[in-house]
């Protein structure tokens, strides 16, 4: 049974919603015995907002959860038991987004939020306790703006740099609209909203609206921030995909790259070069692939000049470097649907020694170790890396040697 919003052990009154073969989709309707990992939720929204799941446990109950739901999944999938111990490193559980996206509605009157759970119906907030206190001063102005809000405007995504002084915004507009309009837009969020170093207004296409490869109409200051990290610093354009949990990333990054060096590394679906500018110092050349035009330039401005910057999905590129590459390690942090039949079968043509595999799905990440454990590698190490708290994604980084 698929119940939300309740822990185990605990007694609830409930109703049976949908009836499949094999499960069923239950709500709660009452609590009868709570369990003492139970906390009153911070946000007024939890429940009925979509974005977060695991607000009524502690927080450290939240990382028991997903260590068992990681272990589940490679218990079922992998048929593996871990033999090394699973690291879990904690975040701060509040405030901790550097980027989230919004949707608005103007008419019959104004409205910005997220989608409700399981549905397609706008949730008005004003607030939102894991985003930044930037982001949410940014959600209190465009409130305070209200109606003079162009009717044109559908979502907005809020993206801030590394101490939460600056402000990019990426606009989506309906379709259609004109160069004048858009840049009555760009001018109008930029002035409103505190901190605002840049907007860049899109033309929506109806079908892909969160894509940051959709052109710009029209785009007032920046269109780019400086992330600055403890281990580099980094040019994040407008749209280009970078880690959102701003406190955990340099964790990150030392767990992916401290204590490894050689003559070549391969960093995997690279982003703007989170891995592979860290990765440089320790190895004589390294080779980052990145499929995303956006991403790829600022991969491309990031890194120094013995890392040779691939704009490549990554399965093509590794039909062609299989047999000529022989990387010491390599990286991947694939999207959530994991690497893939293909893709693990060329890195296991490569032969590196390593493979950190970097992960956003238990599921995909199990499925994607059997044929990696069968060809000979093993698990030496093993991290949750809680960059959602409050959530149920869990994000995982994997150490293999053979």
């Amino acid at each position: 049974m698929f119940l939300p919003f309740v822990l185990a052990g605990e007694k609830v009154e409930a109703t049976l919603l949908e009836q499949k073969p094999g499960f069923a989709r239950v709500r709660a309707d009452a609590l009868l015995e709570a369990s003492n990992y139970r906390v009153r939720p911070q946000c007024r929204y939890f429940g009925e907002c979509g974005g977060c799941h695991y607000q009524h446990a502690n927080y450290q109950h939240q990382l028991e959860i997903k260590a068992a739901i990681l272990k589940e999944n490679l218990r079922r999938i992998a048929k593996l038991e871990l033999a090394t111990e699973l690291i879990v490193r904690p975040s701060p559980a509040w405030n901790y987004r550097n980027r989230t996206r919004l949707k608005i509605q103007t008419q019959p009157e104004f409205a910005l939020g997220y989608y409700k759970l399981n549905s397609h119906e706008l949730l008005p907030i004003t607030e939102c306790p894991i985003s930044s206190p930037l982001i949410n001063q940014a959600i209190a102005a465009s409130w305070r703006l209200g109606s003079r809000v162009d009717d044109e405007i559908q979502e907005v995504e809020f993206f801030v740099n590394a101490d939460d002084t600056q402000l990019l915004l990426d606009v989506d507009c309906a379709p259609g609209i004109s160069a004048e309009v858009a840049r009555r837009v760009a001018e109008q969020m930029q002035e409103a909203l505190p901190g605002v170093a840049g907007v860049t207004v899109r033309n929506a296409d109806g079908k892909n609206r969160a894509s940051a490869e959709l052109p710009a109409i029209a785009t007032r200051g920046a269109n780019k921030l400086d992330y600055h990290t403890r281990h580099s610093a980094y040019r994040v354009s407008t749209g280009a995909f970078f880690q959102t949990n701003r406190f955990l990333i340099d964790q990150l990054i030392g767990i992916v790259t401290e204590g490894v060096s050689g003559d070549l590394a391969l960093d995997l679906y690279a982003g703007v070069g989170l891995f592979s500018t860290v990765l440089s110092r320790s190895f004589a050349q390294v080779v980052a692939v990145e499929s995303s035009p956006t991403s790829h330039a600022d991969l491309f401005y990031n890194s120094p000049s013995h890392v040779k910057a691939v704009r490549s999905t990554t399965e093509q590129f590794m039909k062609t470097a299989a047999g000529k590459l022989q990387p010491n390690l390599v990286v991947a942090d694939p999207p959530r649907g994991g690497l893939g039949e293909a893709v693990v079968r060329s890195l296991i043509g490569l032969g590196a020694g390593r493979i950190t595999y970097v992960s956003c799905d238990p599921a995909t990440l199990s499925r994607d170790l059997v044929g990696l454990l069968q060809a000979g590698y093993r698990i030496q190490q093993a991290h949750v890396v809680d960059l959602f708290p409050q959530t149920y994604h869990v994000e995982s980084v994997f150490h293999l040697v053979r």
